[in-house]
């Protein structure tokens, strides 16, 4: 509004001062003041765009040009405005007739048209700039001019394709993305996220991390706080957690996790806005992974312990060694109960209903004097009915210390059995031919390994039985304690092959007591 349109449309105003049809010379001042301040406002405004700006009369005159196209262009808003068209100084000739025909439709189209155009810099390059055209009406509706407001296209893609690239993140990735806060409360959740976490995404928003895991919190919120302060670890990082609504057999996951700082691009300084948080699933990966490196392991130690058992001249020696290896990274405690049986009658002298797999409760007539073997001669030799009814006498021959850290330990030939209970899991396991696995259960109450004659502060068992040459022997058992998780079905197939060559072992060892028994006999 200038100064004559004001005083012509106040003009014959009843209440003011002065002469009809003028405008009193205080009201001119302040009328003056405000059309200064808004042109200092507007000017502040234009230049304040990220975009660059440009308006053109009617007539096709520049009457304003911001600071962003004077980046863009060269061209000052001194030698901009003031000039009639961009032709010859902001576009080349050749591109003229198309630029004015788009800026001549955009003043008699309603809304804003979108174009590409080609200007000139004042060092005479061209750029390529996407533009928005839009008509500026006056009072009454009337056009008196257009504004174009553009910017660089490669710019504009770089922005389209974060936009493309943000949408596309919360909705069909294959990763799980979420946006943390810097309060470290999920802000934006995306689908495959949430599909992993086994909630809603907007369940999920707000909410303390605490409530959705309930084991590797801590450690990843020492991640978020550390990318906060910090910024973005140069690699991904693996992270262990358990959900609070997992009830699969395999509760605990592992998700390898990747950390990016967010920060305002508005402000002059960095402002953190929170964490992108950028997770895969990766549990049956790296269970596979660990699985074999177990097994390459556990061939590894049985190979050894071959190689080891080969050196001993003592066969009871050699199954010790085969039980010392098989407790590296296996086990806590290792057991070795023999079953105690008499010396066989003269060949040919066994009834035929008689029981193969069975071990009588007799004393026996010899014993295998400093061999280790039960009294009684060769271990789980064929004999009567005892294992039916009351279950074999097992006597302790092999365990690895307790409390402190050695070599299994051959006990002395008492021929005094162990007191276990009728259910042992060690009958159980001599009575299967295989293995049994046993536990404290959550509670782990006191006295439990006590009651079942294990060393103290066990609770998890794997009983396994010793079978050679078609006869159980007796039972090995392997222990754990709590820093140990329970065994499981591999640790058995494990246990069943360090068995297997502790019977072998322990077979020979009675055979030999047998053979010496058999001497003195017949001398």
């Amino acid at each position: 509004m200038t100064a004559s349109s004001a005083s012509s449309d106040l003009s014959g105003v009843s209440g003011l001062p002065g002469p009809p049809g003028t405008v009193a010379p205080a009201r001119r001042a302040t009328e003056q003041t405000d059309e200064s301040g808004d042109s200092g406002l507007l000017a502040a405004l234009l230049d304040g765009m990220d975009a660059a700006l440009a308006a053109f009369a009617a007539d096709g005159t520049v009457t304003h040009w911001n600071h962003e196209a004077e980046r863009i262009l060269g061209w000052t808003t001194t030698e901009a405005v003031g000039r009639t068209g961009l032709t010859g100084w902001a576009v080349r000739k050749e591109d003229a007739a198309g630029i004015e025909a788009a800026l001549a439709a955009a003043m008699r189209s309603p809304g804003r048209q979108v174009h590409e155009f080609a200007l000139l810099t004042k060092d005479g390059r061209r750029v390529l700039l996407r533009t928005q055209s839009s008509a500026v009406r006056g009072p009454g509706g009337r056009v008196v001019g257009v504004y174009c407001a553009f910017s660089e296209v490669h710019t504009q893609l770089d922005l389209e394709r974060s936009v493309a690239l943000a949408e596309a993140l919360f909705e069909d990735a294959s990763w799980g993305v979420v946006l943390i806060d810097a309060d470290l409360r999920p802000a934006v959740v995306n689908a495959h996220a949430g599909r992993i976490l086994g909630v809603g995404r907007t369940a999920l928003l707000g909410r303390p991390l605490g409530e959705l895991l309930a084991q590797g919190v801590e450690e990843l919120e020492c991640a978020l706080q550390h990318v906060l302060a910090e910024g973005a670890p140069p690699a991904t990082t693996e992270l262990w957690v358990t959900l609070r609504s997992e009830g699969a057999e395999f509760p605990r996951r592992c998700w390898r996790s990747g950390f990016v700082r967010l920060a305002t691009p508005l402000a002059e300084e960095p402002v953190p806005l929170g964490v992108a948080w950028l997770f895969q699933d990766v549990t049956a990966t790296k269970r596979a992974e660990q699985e074999s490196s177990l097994l390459r392991f556990r061939a590894r130690q049985l190979h050894r312990a071959g190689r080891a058992a080969a050196e001993c001249p003592d066969p009871v020696e050699a199954a010790a060694v085969h039980l010392d290896f098989a407790l590296a990274g296996f086990a806590d405690h290792g057991l070795v109960d023999l079953a105690t049986t008499p010396l066989p009658a003269p060949y040919g002298a066994v009834a035929e209903d008689e029981a193969y797999d069975a071990c009588d409760t007799g004393d026996g007539a010899a014993a295998a004097g400093g061999t280790g073997i039960p009294p009684g001669g060769a271990p789980g030799a064929d004999a009567g009915p005892g294992t039916r009814h009351g279950g074999p006498q097992l006597v302790r021959t092999l365990a690895s210390p307790a409390g402190v850290p050695g070599p299994a330990e051959r006990l002395p030939a008492t021929g005094i059995p162990v007191p276990y209970a009728p259910r042992h899991p060690v009958f159980q396991a001599y009575e299967r031919r295989g293995s049994v696995r046993t536990g404290a259960g959550p509670a782990s109450p006191e006295g439990w390994a006590a009651a079942r004659h294990w060393p103290d502060g066990t609770v998890h068992g794997l009983c396994v039985a010793l079978r050679s040459r078609g006869r159980t022997l007796g039972v090995a058992t392997f222990l754990r304690t709590p820093a140990r998780r329970p065994f499981d079905r591999a640790d058995a197939d494990y246990a069943e092959e360090v068995a297997a060559r502790i019977a072998a072992a322990l077979d020979l060892a009675g055979a030999a007591a047998l053979g010496g028994a058999r001497s003195a006999h017949c001398r």
